[in-house]
């Protein structure tokens, strides 16, 4: 029962080894937003490109593979999963041109229809709209969640309000409370262990009580899982409450990120390694606008 505390999704793991470690929090969050922005509106050899570049990334980021190759399998799996649903599901026919040219002009041409149908198993039809859905779906999974994970175990939570508070510093000469939003986005983080811990507290309590869904029936089935989800619900809103009111007794108010970041002085070769990655980005940028439609 403690597969939750394995696969540390979304938690930060303290260590030393992994030169993604010694990059910039500023430029790791410009990298994520790079993975969940360009593959909008972008081909499947983009997206594919993406999928690719970031498993890259993570075999050589020099972090221990026991940190995230579970996670990794999963989100593969889930991605795949997904995919295959988007692709094999029916996505409709398309829509059937028109011509406004006189019957009497056709007459004698070969007209053939676009060859839209890829394979068929079956009742099973995958064709070009639906394959570009699914190889979309499988794609945006496994970047999304894979580059923000692969952020979170590398990098503290208060090096990521203070790169979000360097970011969002314009913002606040109009009036946007950033010290607010920042602080609420550490709490954030520093909730989802709790978040973690109360699932997994709960699914220990059904296990040791021998419950069997097939015994149950899908109704009582169906409700005991509404039931696990609404205690799951309000053991959360409870830790938040006792949370809010230590914060409260202790005289909390909102403080700057840079309070929460000690000053560090990189060394020669973190600065170096912060340039490359850097360069790397503006080049991912511009390859973006020139080959993304693919």
């Amino acid at each position: 029962m403690d597969w939750l505390r394995q696969i540390p999704i979304g938690q930060y793991v303290d260590g030393s080894g992994g030169w993604l470690r010694q990059i910039d929090p500023r430029l790791k969050l410009g990298w994520v937003v790079v993975f969940l922005l360009t593959p909008v509106l972008a081909g499947p050899f983009w997206r594919l490109g993406l999928v690719v570049a970031l498993l890259v990334i993570t075999a050589v980021s020099g972090l221990p593979p026991r940190l995230w190759w579970r996670s990794l399998l999963l989100v593969l799996f889930l991605g795949a999963g997904i995919g295959l649903l988007a692709m094999l599901l029916p996505t409709g026919d398309p829509v059937a041109s028109q011509s406004i040219r006189p019957v009497q002009e056709l007459q004698g041409l070969s007209l053939q229809a676009p060859a839209w149908e890829l394979f068929r198993l079956g009742p099973l039809v995958v064709d070009r709209r639906s394959a570009e859905l699914g190889i979309n779906s499988a794609t945006l999974i496994v970047t999304v969640v894979h580059s923000v994970n692969l952020m979170l175990l590398s990098t503290p939570s208060e090096d990521l309000m203070w790169a979000l508070s360097w970011s969002l510093f314009p913002f606040s000469k109009f009036g946007l409370p950033v010290d607010r939003l920042c602080f609420q986005l550490l709490l954030a983080l520093r909730f989802l262990p709790l978040v973690q811990e109360e699932l997994q507290n709960l699914m220990r309590s059904v296990a040791s009580r021998a419950v069997n869904p097939r015994q149950l029936g899908f109704k009582a089935s169906f409700g005991l899982l509404l039931a696990v989800g609404e205690r799951l619900l309000a053991n959360i809103l409870l830790r938040a409450e006792q949370g809010a009111d230590a914060l409260i007794a202790r005289g909390g108010r909102w403080l700057p990120a840079d309070c929460f970041r000690p000053i560090q002085n990189p060394s020669l070769l973190a600065s170096s390694l912060n340039v490359l990655v850097f360069l790397a980005l503006l080049a991912v940028v511009g390859l973006r606008s020139k080959y993304g439609a693919l």
